[in-house]
């Protein structure tokens, strides 16, 4: 049972993301003047901060093949709610309706210099980020991150991987591991009492494949 801190921090996370989400599509033209309250209350009544993803194309990211997350919501993913880092879930800029997960390693302002002295350093614009694969392992196009197709948008980040399952293989038998998500100490920090009040592996289980 969550204790009264992380009840009530839980509780101001949700009140913060109602009324930030509902104030966006109140700004986006999306919820009228009179509805706003009523959008905000059923944002925080009703909905979660997290849902679960299957990463169907895991081998770029932190967990080998068949990792399954639970993601928090971001209602505005700029630098107050994002952190350098952080694991999240993108649009993939070449295909909008496939998705990535990958470390935001920069976002606007950050000087970026290449390895290569052929290329010229440069600065990220505002809502620009660079995302990269964990996976050392990778070359850049096999990766499929910032170094082949550049600088992403922020208003591409979709949420933030706070916990993960994935297949393993221990003594000739595939296991299912779990476990949070290795994120800024930032957004741990903040992320904590969602995931103490949201976690449900068996909801985590039905989406997780072998």
């Amino acid at each position: 049972m969550a204790s009264p801190v992380t009840w009530f921090r839980y509780m101001r996370h949700k009140f913060q993301y109602s009324a930030s989400l509902a104030l966006k599509n109140h700004k986006g033209g999306e919820v009228p003047d009179g509805e706003l309250f009523d959008i905000m209350w059923k944002n925080f009544s009703q909905g979660r901060l997290t849902y679960v993803h299957w990463n169907a194309f895991s081998a770029p990211t932190v967990a080998g093949i068949g990792e399954t997350l639970l993601v928090r919501k971001l209602p505005t993913p700029d630098p107050q709610h994002v952190s350098v880092g952080d694991l999240v879930v993108l649009k993939d800029p070449m295909k909008p309706d496939n998705y990535l997960v990958r470390r935001l390693t920069a976002f606007e302002g950050y000087e970026m210099v290449s390895t290569d002295q052929k290329d010229e350093p440069f600065v990220l614009e505002k809502d620009q980020c660079w995302v990269v694969a964990d996976n050392v392992n990778l070359k850049a196009k096999e990766a499929n991150d910032s170094r082949s197709f550049g600088p992403a948008n922020m208003t591409d980040i979709l949420g933030r991987a706070i916990y993960c399952m994935r297949n393993a293989v221990d003594d000739g038998q595939v296991v299912i591991q779990h476990g949070p998500v290795q994120n800024s100490h930032f957004s741990m920090q903040k992320d904590w009492p969602v995931l103490e009040m949201e976690l449900d592996l068996g909801e985590m289980s039905k989406s997780h494949k072998i």
